[in-house]
């Protein structure tokens, strides 16, 4: 028998607001609820109904795509060893719940059968607070979490969704200054047919200054003609074009794995741009030509990563927007200092912190497990030397440091050398070790270097043309002597 699964939407409040034939569907079968925050949960166990809550899942997964298969795994399971279970929701199962997505795709495999109740949903009271026939004026909602992506290309009025923090909220206050003025007025909507239900009004300058959100927070603006997001919008679009039957034979060609060198050429373009900024940047006066040159090759680096989700996409695999909303997930868990309860004063606690929370979410035991072996050699050994110091396995301070250097020469001067002479590798790494005991940053300080030496080289060239010399051809006595009158 093929197990069943019945979906409940609970409504936006109390259990005053469930649907008849959802109590009903509740009574029937045992029930898992997405989660016990919400009004009606403890109404309806009051009233002798039992449920499930999932919210452990929330807690434990890496982030949530992650949680909803779990937790669409989890009701799958136990609509296969009772042979009918009940998942409900807040507001309605057809509106902004993933799992129920998930789910719908394996009843069209055949795996279950799939029952959907209907509830009231948020936005039927929002537009009635509102006062607003969202059919009339064409007003939509959207995802609040992932506001520039969701909302991008759109205009007139949105109902926004899921501002349930401040970090949210200041992300849609920027994206709305971009095209709104400052006193422009906002609807803030919380707690929807509750009795500590607020609707009131502000100015969007102001939105996450006075809002204090939880998660049956949301927020109404009308942008009139002003376009969310426009310039993203327009750049996805063009990509898509490009991409589409039609459009650019090169761009219809290209693989994930075909467009990878062009991500690292991308991005070492851009860190050669940086440093052409002042180090102080970006305190101090603005070089506005050395910004022109990194806007340019930010914007290279963000086309890669808009053609690597459109080709996600093709395949089904995410979007942009799960791209999007998955660096707001990392960064949020990873800063519980800023959006949680833990304290961390200083960067040492803050990039502890982060470690941690990243290796528990990797589910890792090896410290330096997650380190990309395909990094550049001295990258990839400072990252070596920053894990190893979190335990306490490199030399202590400079002194060590420099002891390690010492025998790292001598062992060479004393070894055989050739092409895979491990001695060698021992003093670069020493050398680094060094570099991160005196706070400096190997990488940078070599490339800092090798840029000291292509100008130095540069001018010996240009001292040798000017006196009639050909470096090819010239004795090495000639050459070294340019080189220290180049200097």
């Amino acid at each position: 028998m093929t197990p069943k699964v019945v979906v409940v939407g609970l409504g936006p409040g109390g259990a005053d607001l469930v649907m008849p034939r959802a109590v009903a569907a509740l009574r029937r079968a045992p029930v898992l609820v997405r989660t016990e925050r919400h009004p009606a949960v403890q109404e309806l166990r009051e009233q002798g109904i039992e449920m499930l809550s999932l919210d452990e899942v929330y807690e434990a997964a890496a982030d949530l795509d992650a949680a909803y298969a779990e937790i669409v795994r989890r009701v799958v399971e136990a609509a296969g060893v009772s042979g009918s279970v009940v998942y409900a929701v807040p507001g309605n199962p057809g509106v902004a719940e993933r799992a129920v997505g998930m789910l719908r795709v394996l009843a069209s495999a055949g795996e279950i059968e799939l029952e959907i109740v209907p509830g009231l949903s948020f936005v039927d009271i929002a537009w009635a607070r509102i006062g607003v026939d969202p059919m009339a004026n064409g007003a939509r909602v959207v995802d609040g979490r992932n506001f520039v992506v969701s909302a991008a290309g759109l205009s007139g009025a949105l109902l926004i969704a899921q501002c349930d923090s401040k970090f949210v909220l200041s992300d849609v206050k920027l994206a709305l200054l971009e095209v709104l003025p400052p006193e422009s007025e906002v609807l803030v909507l919380q707690r929807l047919g509750l009795p500590s239900e607020a609707v009131f009004s502000l100015a969007l300058e102001d939105l996450d200054r006075r809002v204090e959100p939880d998660h049956l927070t949301s927020i109404y603006v009308d942008t009139g003609e002003a376009l969310v997001a426009g310039e993203f919008a327009k750049l996805f679009s063009i990509a898509e074009q490009l991409r589409a039957p039609g459009g650019c034979p090169w761009d219809a060609e290209q693989t994930h794995r075909s467009l990878s060198r062009y991500l690292l050429e991308e991005a070492y373009e851009t860190v050669e741009t940086i440093e052409g900024l002042s180090t102080e940047a970006p305190a101090g006066e603005a070089d506005l030509d050395a910004y022109a040159l990194l806007a340019d090759e930010l914007g290279d680096v963000l086309y890669q990563v808009v053609f690597h989700s459109i080709l996600a996409e093709e395949a089904g695999a995410f979007t942009m927007a799960d791209v999007s909303r998955g660096i707001q997930d990392k960064l949020i868990r990873r800063h519980p200092h800023v959006f949680g309860d833990v304290e961390a004063n200083t960067s040492d606690e803050v990039l502890a912190n982060w470690e941690m929370i990243k290796q528990e979410e990797k589910g890792t035991s090896s410290i330096i497990e997650g380190i990309s072996s395909s990094l550049p050699s001295v990258l990839y050994a400072l990252k070596l030397f920053r894990k190893a110091e979190t335990v306490g396995m490199l030399p202590v301070g400079r002194a060590g440091a420099l002891a390690e250097l010492d025998a790292s020469v001598d062992a060479v001067r004393q070894g055989v050398s050739g092409a895979d002479d491990p001695l060698i590798g021992d003093l670069l790494a020493a050398a680094v070790a060094l570099s991160r005991a005196d706070g400096a940053d190997a990488e940078a300080a070599l490339r800092a270097w090798a840029q000291r030496f292509r100008a130095h080289f540069l001018a010996t060239e240009a001292l040798a043309a000017s006196e009639g010399v050909d470096l090819r051809e010239a004795e090495p006595g000639v050459a070294r002597e340019l080189w220290g009158r180049a200097g």
